[in-house]
């Protein structure tokens, strides 16, 4: 036995792990305390916290540097670690646990059945507490995402708390996501809370791997580029699409050739975080870059976002690639090299590539179109999309102007805003006929309320002219109302069938109720250029 009754483990392994996993070195210490067998070993441990906190890896690297720090003369640290994701039955956990410490302790022979708590107890009692062990011998056993286990019985985890009061030399390891209250039935256990990472320290984790040196920047001004990049990432995309750490890890790689995409096209210098991250906006608005799929990203974004950074690029040849693409996790270095070879801009597998050398301008006609789609005009139906737009110019357009805008009595034709740009000299207004007070656009003021016979009334003057191939029925329109509806792209502000409000049923298909439209004017200007229609030149400023 060792000459010391409290003994921590080698200081050397804390530093490799702490090294090894930044940010969590009060964890590290706490779990060498708690499973040593010279410091403070206890019975029962449970480890506690959100997704990828590092709850597992942490535990599974401080086992085997214990394991391998096991010397004649000193204590001796064996483990089993069993996934309960991985085991179909309760049964098969039991047998799953039997067979990884029977060849932890390189056991001669397996049982071939372990089917209950107590011939799991049994097992192990052969081989942990009738078998003479050395006095500081300790056997963990690490139970991972034991509150996920399948057809598990609510008296399991008290069972399975309840082995190191038969057997001592057993430290048991409960490794879940959010414990209820008592739910070991112990009367003791001690917990060791992951909390998840901040943004200093999502940075801090990031910076220790940063990506290679830019080929016009030095190594030092690329990591600070970097660690101001991944702070951006942080508190664009952290909420929303990368709460843990390896989605955050797998964004900031997929943003980086992007963001860095103007560097390497020399329009911008490594200094300027401001407007590279104003060119690259676009990027960290789009989360449809972190969701891995089977459908390319648009590769031809570059030009445009070359094309707003600067106006004297007008001129410059580049070579645009098209690609079909696969996402990966690739490197970040050749990530870079592609975008400022073929002008791609994200680490891609190419499998068909076509190159033409063209001057680089503003992305118009169908590329733009294109470009500015979103995914809502590619799920809802062409009627669905005519029918929104119609809210929008309705909750956007003053009433007064719809003849003037839809109407085609005086002139054959519709004449949008074109028409309503005239001004007249008088009170208020200057020489030139124009007001001298600046009015606020509409489209940045807030959704009126319209009722649902003006949209219909709008959707019915411009469908022909919007979508000349289709052929609507009555049938149609009202499913598309009721579906924008359940969506919430159109909602309900009051009046007639409102619920609840005791003056009507609360049928969405109800003409007497007044709506507003819920979207806002980028997906409105996406769907109308998904059809070919500037909606800018349909409303009234």
């Amino acid at each position: 036995m060792s000459s010391s009754l409290f003994q921590l483990p080698d200081e050397l392994i804390i530093t490799t792990l702490a090294q090894t996993f930044p940010c969590r070195e009060t964890q590290i210490r706490t779990l060498a305390t708690l499973l040593y067998p010279t410091a403070a070993p206890c019975q029962n441990l449970v480890l506690y916290g959100t997704e990828a906190t590092g709850k597992t890896a942490i535990t599974t690297a401080l086992l085997e540097l214990l394991e391998k720090d096991n010397k004649e003369d000193g204590p001796t640290v064996k483990y089993a670690i069993v996934n309960s994701i991985e085991c179909i039955t309760t049964r098969h956990l039991f047998e799953s646990l039997v067979g990884k410490v029977s060849d932890a302790l390189q056991w001669e022979t397996r049982p071939s059945r372990c089917e209950t708590v107590s011939q799991l107890t049994v097992e192990l009692s052969k081989m942990l507490k009738y078998t003479p062990r050395p006095d500081d011998f300790r056997f963990v056993l690490v139970f991972d995402g034991i509150d996920r286990q399948r057809e598990a019985p609510f008296t399991l985890l008290p069972a399975l708390a309840r082995l190191s009061e038969i057997i001592p030399c057993i430290t048991s390891v409960f490794i879940v996501t959010s414990p209820h209250a008592n739910f070991l039935r112990t009367p003791f256990v001690t917990s060791v809370h992951f909390p998840n990472y901040t943004k200093p320290e999502f940075v801090a984790i990031l910076a220790t791997n940063p990506p290679p040196a830019l080929s016009s920047a030095t190594p030092e001004e690329t990591a600070d580029l970097w660690g101001r990049f991944t702070g951006a990432v942080h508190d664009a995309l952290a909420r929303s699409a990368s709460r843990t750490l390896p989605a955050f890890r797998h964004a900031c790689a997929t943003l980086w050739p992007r963001f860095t995409a103007p560097i390497l096209a020399g329009t911008h210098g490594p200094r300027e975080f401001s407007k590279l991250l104003v060119a690259a906006r676009v990027h960290f608005q789009d989360e449809r870059l972190l969701d891995p799929g089977i459908v390319a990203i648009p590769t031809y974004s570059r030009s445009k976002n070359l094309a707003a950074s600067t106006s004297a690029s007008a001129s410059l040849p580049v070579t645009i690639t098209t690609t079909q693409q696969n996402i990966t996790n690739g490197n970040m270095e050749s990530g870079a090299a592609a975008a400022a070879k073929n002008g791609a801009i994200s680490p891609v597998k190419q499998s068909t590539t076509t190159t033409n050398t063209q001057p680089l301008k503003p992305a118009t006609g169908a590329v733009a179109i294109a470009i500015a789609t979103t995914d809502l005009a590619t799920l809802l139906p062409t009627t669905a999309r005519i029918l929104l737009i119609a809210g929008y110019l309705a909750s956007h357009n003053p009433t007064k102007h719809d003849l003037t805008l839809f109407s085609t009595h005086h002139h054959g034709r519709r004449r949008k805003r074109g028409g309503l740009s005239v001004g007249v000299v008088g009170r208020g207004r200057g020489p030139n006929g124009r007001s001298k007070h600046r009015k606020i656009a509409r489209k940045l003021l807030g959704a009126h309320a319209f009722v649902l016979e003006r949209m219909l009334a709008i959707f019915t003057a411009v469908r022909r002219e919007w979508d000349p191939k289709g052929d609507v029925i009555d049938s149609d329109v009202s499913m598309a109302i009721a579906t924008l509806a359940s969506l919430r792209l159109l909602t309900r502000v009051g009046g007639g069938g409102v619920a609840g409000s005791g003056s009507g049923s609360a049928d969405p298909l109800d003409h007497g109720g007044k709506w507003r439209v819920n979207v806002g004017w980028e997906v409105v200007r996406g769907l109308g250029r998904s059809m070919g229609v500037e909606v800018e030149e349909w409303l009234v400023e």
